[in-house]
């Protein structure tokens, strides 16, 4: 079962800022990351991962580093300051939006 991308597309940044925020990643671990803690509703293609992480970079969201891990090397990604603060900003939004939109549609 996938998610609506009306739903996933403007919160995804949001979900990276929060896998970032426990550990550094590189683009194929956040993707099996969201997987999984998901139990597989989020699923995100690496066509799309890639350029919401430049995206998040060129805000100044994220940081990328190289690292070598078995012989090869791999492009790492960590949050920043800013990034602490937008991910929060946006959580404090998400529970706002969400709260309302259960007093609107209570027991449906």
């Amino acid at each position: 079962m996938t998610v609506s991308r009306n739903l996933v597309s403007g919160n995804t940044s949001m979900l990276l800022l929060k896998l970032l925020s426990e550990k550094d990643m590189y683009g194929y671990e956040m993707i099996n990351a969201l997987e999984k803690r998901s139990n597989n509703i989020f699923e995100l293609k690496v066509g799309s991962l890639y350029p919401l992480l430049h995206s998040l970079m060129k805000s100044g969201y994220l940081k990328g580093y190289d690292k070598a891990v078995n012989g090869k090397q791999r492009k790492y990604y960590q949050v920043t300051a800013n990034g602490q603060k937008y991910l929060r900003r946006m959580a404090k939004e998400w529970k706002n939006d969400t709260n309302a939109i259960d007093m609107m549609i209570g027991g449906v």
